[in-house]
């Protein structure tokens, strides 16, 4: 593996870039789903007459 000069110090290399890729998007993706199918359990857990702490 080669070291980076000088002149890209502080700059992401060729290929590489700073912001968010595609991984970060579906990790976003995965925990909004996962977020959701807490939401609906919950409401179907309610229409049980479930109660958090019993």
């Amino acid at each position: 593996m080669s070291t980076r000069s000088s002149k890209s110090k502080g700059k992401a290399a060729a290929g590489e870039s700073g912001g968010p890729n595609i991984y970060v998007g579906l990790l976003f993706v995965s925990l909004m789903a996962l977020t959701l199918g807490i939401v609906f359990l919950v409401m179907e857990l309610g229409s049980y007459n479930w109660e958090l702490g019993g």
